[in-house]
């Protein structure tokens, strides 16, 4: 087993964002407490949410709240320093972006706020940080964070499948509060999205859950992204008659933006009574809902759009099998985008925000390199 390395003070380069369109590199010097790691970032990939952040799309209340800091909160990297008996110095690990605070106080639960100490779950406590959202997040040198918010990776999953995990993660967490009702032969599910987290989301209902394409139906706008699908029925909404559908248990809803109406209300529609809408598209505006038809039927609505370190390890379990590797590697892109300078990194999120294609943007990070 390695040994610890105590260093106390760490120095990391930071591409942070200190105002739309404009990332500066900053030195950070952060001490390495007891249970703490050091990450340095190998991959990360570009979420919408750092988009909407690079390119000023969140309120500007949000904007000036959270700025500057440093982007990007999907992402794998390597230890280089260890203050956790349970972390070795050169592991490959994923880097959990949410924080709950107990762990960044090294304390328990029991100490921190109330959702924490009711058991209701890291991803809703209130002293806890998110990485790249009001904290510097992965776009950085050397990440200094718990040791508990970095998940080894088996050897059987290669680095550009355990970056997608993050993504995975937060749609597993959300299947995962009605598996009782997945586990069921009979369990009928729909997916509304066709983009990147639609994809992610009808996979781990597949290959999670065993769901086949009899019983699992996913609806989208576009024909090329829908017939990526391959593990599941389709259809596009716009050529729909919802009327014709057996009605489907549970209905997961990924669209998001300015879709996020039509296809809340389109999957009331198609819910059966006491059925499940988990909502895991993000909007900036308030969405109109029908709900003469969600109270008659008796649905459960529920939102869902973070996860925890106990979400990675269960999305890791089916990361393993090829299968499942198989269908992920259709989101990667041909060729990863190499970062080494905060012009480099700014090349990259200018080159997201351009071109939003289907497949996710991926970074790969030279930090032996600069300009």
């Amino acid at each position: 087993m390695l040994q610890y390395n105590v260093q106390t003070s760490i120095q990391s380069r930071a591409y942070r964002l200190v105002k739309p369109g404009e990332i500066k590199e900053v030195i950070l010097e952060n001490k390495l407490e007891e249970g703490q790691v050091t990450v340095e970032p190998t991959l990360g990939s570009v979420c919408h949410a750092d988009l909407r952040y690079y390119t000023g799309q969140r309120r500007p209340e949000a904007l000036a709240r959270k700025l500057p800091m440093a982007l990007i909160h999907e992402g794998i990297g390597s230890i280089v320093a260890s203050n956790d008996s349970n972390r070795n110095i050169g592991q490959r690990v994923i880097i959990v972006p949410n924080m709950p605070g107990y762990l960044l106080d090294n304390t328990s639960p029991d100490n921190c706020c109330p959702s924490c100490q009711s058991g209701k779950g890291e991803s809703y406590c209130t002293n806890g940080k998110f990485l790249g959202s009001g904290f510097d997040g992965i776009a950085q040198s050397k990440l200094v964070l718990p040791g508990a918010c970095t998940v080894p990776i088996p050897d059987d999953v290669p680095d550009e499948i355990a970056v997608l995990s993050e993504l995975c993660s937060v749609s597993y967490h959300a299947i995962s509060q009605v598996s009782d009702i997945l586990n069921s032969p009979r369990a009928r599910v729909a997916v509304f999205g066709d983009g990147p987290v639609g994809y992610l989301t009808a996979a781990m209902v597949h290959h999670y859950f065993r769901i086949d394409s009899k019983r699992l139906q996913v609806f989208g706008a576009v024909p090329d992204k829908l017939a990526q699908f391959d593990f599941a029925s389709t259809a596009l909404v716009q050529e729909s008659d919802f009327s014709a559908f057996q009605p489907f248990d549970v209905v997961l809803e990924c669209t998001g933006g300015r879709f996020s109406e039509s296809a809340i209300n389109q999957a009331i529609d198609i819910i059966s009574p006491m059925g499940y809408l988990m909502l895991m598209g993000v909007t900036e505006e308030r969405v109109p809902i029908n709900t003469r038809d969600l109270l008659e039927k008796g649905i459960t609505v529920i939102g869902s759009s973070r996860s925890s370190a106990s979400d990675f390890e269960e999305v890791l379990k089916v990361m393993r099998d090829i299968a499942c590797q198989s269908t992920l590697r259709k989101l990667l892109p041909d060729s990863f985008l190499e970062v080494h300078s905060a012009e480099s990194f700014a090349a990259v999120m200018e080159q997201a925000a351009a071109h939003r294609d289907w497949k996710k943007v991926v970074m790969t990070f030279n930090w032996s390199l600069k300009n």
